[in-house]
């Protein structure tokens, strides 16, 4: 089943506040990462999944794409390699291209 969240629902629960700008940005990044209504669902499951290793889902500054961020710099190696098997796996189940920023703990979520 397909869900299709709204980008007024998705910034709501991504903790984004809703304005012209930020629901114009969500928009766009919607529309520009492939496959998305497909897995929209999933996107919110691993914002929760993340938390408890402070990472997040959040919009891209500099690209209109989601991205998957570990908030902290200062993590253990397990917290960190928890991280990426967590994001990793996900991305591997429900069939979902990532593209990694070199030296950072940061993926970009570029759609099915």
């Amino acid at each position: 089943m397909d869900i299709n969240l709204t980008p007024e629902a998705l910034l709501s629960q991504l903790g984004y506040t809703k304005t012209e700008s930020s629901i114009k940005q969500m928009e766009k990044t919607i529309s520009n990462t492939n496959g998305f209504n497909k897995f929209s669902k999933h996107i919110l499951g691993l914002h929760d999944q993340l938390a408890h290793l402070k990472g997040f889902i959040a919009l891209s500054n500099s690209k209109d794409v989601f991205k998957i961020k570990h908030s902290s710099a200062d993590v253990s190696k397990e917290i960190e390699d928890e991280f990426t098997n967590l994001v990793e796996g996900w991305a591997k189940k429900y069939k979902i291209e990532l593209e990694k920023v070199a030296k950072k703990p940061t993926y970009y979520i570029i759609g099915q």
